[in-house]
């Protein structure tokens, strides 16, 4: 048989599998583009931030990028604020191994983060100084994203779908009562300020030191009660895309997840974060510092994300969206959150280092 013949004969069908698999080999399926902005106003000057959108898994490989963004919540002084950010990134890189396959680096990196955020603790006590800071420490890598986070500076996801998810689970312990019962469990006591003539006022704090959180970097004089390991969440969107917006609890106790979410949709990253701050400032006035990161993940073949219409959350997807334990763990059982939206890769929210 000549060649001419054996090239008109015709070819099987190729697997719709492998097309797919050449394509992503073939780079047809890009990245997304990671765009941001970021906004604030001060009133003690506490809030600090990192922005890093050109990280890279291996030093001097463009493909290889990744990004940081991170909010950090000082109190009692600004020193653990800075120096948490200053090092985080750092110590959570150092904690990975070498020469490891991207999926692989993706799979070590929670605990990672729960080493980093440790060793920046560890390193920040031996220097004596008593302030102590939130972290929410976020990795965006493709679809992937990665949140770590001890405090209250929450960081929402709002999806395609219109859905507004929670990424991180708030430390304060007028609200979380597992974290409550951590701490009195433990031996330490819970309860509210004690004014002259025996009234209590003010929010739950954990004695002796009377911080309202019960996870924090820092804050070396509060006892063995406070502890700096995060609660991590670990999600893959779909090529839909998302906005992340990470702020202090400057914007958190001014406006609920969906009305932060919604007063800044359908505008560029930069825009957003500006409206998110101006919103809450309208809500509350200024009475905290309030800063806040606004981060979209959008499909390469699109400027920006498109406005979503406000819908009412369906029965679904409350339950699929519904306020998780802050120590429930999806170790080895990838499930879908919403079908086409977010694949739930990993959560843990352990205090026991045993567990992590």
């Amino acid at each position: 048989m000549s060649r001419t013949e054996l090239s008109n004969m015709k070819q099987p069908p190729v697997p719709l599998a492998t097309l797919i698999g050449q394509e992503l080999r073939n780079g047809k399926i890009e990245k997304p583009f990671v765009k941001y902005g970021q906004a604030g106003l001060a009133k003690k000057g506490e809030d600090y931030f990192l922005i890093k959108a050109d990280c890279q898994r291996v030093p001097g490989d463009s493909s290889t990028l990744f990004s940081v963004f991170a909010i950090f919540d000082g109190h009692n002084g600004i020193s653990a604020a800075i120096f948490a950010k200053e090092s985080i990134l750092s110590n959570v890189l150092s904690a990975i191994p070498q020469d490891i396959s991207r999926d692989e680096w993706l799979q070590a990196l929670p605990r990672a983060l729960v080493v980093g955020f440790v060793k920046t603790d560890i390193e920040f006590q031996k220097k004596g100084e008593t302030s102590g800071t939130t972290a929410t420490f976020v990795l965006v890598d493709g679809w992937t994203v990665t949140v770590a986070s001890v405090g209250d500076s929450r960081c929402i996801l709002d999806t395609q779908g219109g859905v507004v998810s929670l990424l991180t689970v708030d430390h304060r312990l007028e609200e979380n009562a597992e974290e409550r019962e951590r701490v009195t469990a433990s031996g330490g006591e819970v309860g509210r300020l004690n004014v002259f003539g025996g009234n209590e006022v003010g929010p739950l704090r954990c004695w002796p030191g009377g911080l309202c959180l019960s996870r924090s970097i820092g804050d070396t004089d509060v006892g063995e009660f406070i502890v700096p390991i995060p609660h991590v969440k670990q999600v893959k969107l779909s090529n839909a895309g998302g906005r992340l917006i990470i702020a202090s609890d400057g914007i958190w106790d001014a406006l609920s997840s969906d009305m932060a979410a919604k007063s800044c949709r359908g505008v560029p990253a930069e825009l957003a974060a500006k409206l998110v701050v101006k919103e809450a400032l309208r809500s509350r006035g200024l009475k905290d510092d309030t800063t806040c990161l606004v981060v979209d993940i959008i499909p390469s073949d699109h400027p920006m994300l498109p406005a979503i219409p406000r819908k009412k959350r369906s029965v679904l997807t409350s339950l699929l969206f519904g306020k998780k334990s802050p120590n429930s763990t999806n170790k080895g059982n990838n499930k879908l959150s919403a079908v086409g939206v977010v694949e739930e890769l990993f959560e843990e929210g352990s205090a026991m280092l045993t567990e992590r």
